[in-house]
């Protein structure tokens, strides 16, 4: 989805009057955590359940609209301030991935409330997800973007193999996070999956790749 950028006070005012939820993201240049949270409020808004709420978010640079962040007591970045009807209604101060996540999901309901409640049983989201693609990575960040050492070094790994395969950011979704480390009794990320089965984390993939056994595996 394309960004919205605030520039203006009057775009500020006319962007949050949407009954449905309405996340904006007090940003700055300056600030490396910023284009972290930018990154993962990108993802979130892909979600089809936000999407059918009529949810969207925006950014804008706090220190060019000091006046707004005055208002909202917006006094360090990243700041993500949530607003319904032009009213707001709740915050995360701070890059606090699973707050920012949980409470947009939370806030974004309503309107797609009969989405939600159809949701599937997180274990049966969890075997989707894994059987998504022949090689399957859960992950911080995605293959373009990794947000951990970790997970960057997994991701150079998999690409000098040639290997296809797909990613998934689990900063975006702290159901997921939590949970597959309980369905696959694996405690840390990045994970690696061929065809539903986990091979490992990185430790595991790059032993494998040391003995000549990760090709085969990734084949299999």
């Amino acid at each position: 989805m394309s960004v919205n950028r605030i520039d203006t006070t009057e775009d500020f005012y006319s962007f949050i009057k949407s009954p449905a939820l309405t996340a904006i993201h007090f940003s700055a240049d300056w600030a490396a955590q910023c284009g972290q949270v930018t990154d993962v409020l990108t993802e979130l808004f892909k979600i089809t359940e936000i999407q059918s709420s009529g949810s969207k978010f925006g950014i804008c640079d706090a220190e060019k609209l000091a006046e707004i962040s005055l208002k909202y007591k917006v006094d360090s970045v990243p700041t993500v301030l949530l607003f319904k009807n032009g009213s707001p209604v709740d915050r995360v101060d701070g890059a606090d991935i699973a707050q920012i996540t949980a409470k947009i999901k939370s806030h974004s309901q309503g309107k797609a409330s009969a989405v939600t409640a159809a949701k599937q049983p997180l274990e049966e989201r969890l075997k989707a997800l894994i059987n998504k693609h022949n090689v399957m990575v859960f992950m911080k960040g995605n293959r373009d973007t990794p947000r951990c050492g970790f997970s960057r070094t997994l991701i150079q790994i998999l690409n000098e193999t040639g290997i296809q395969y797909d990613t998934f950011d689990i900063l975006t979704d702290e159901e997921v996070r939590q949970g597959l480390k309980e369905y696959s009794d694996w405690p840390t990320y990045p994970q690696l999956y061929v065809k539903g089965e986990l091979i490992g984390g990185l430790d595991i993939i790059k032993e494998m790749q040391a003995n000549g056994e990760l090709m085969p595996a990734l084949q299999s």
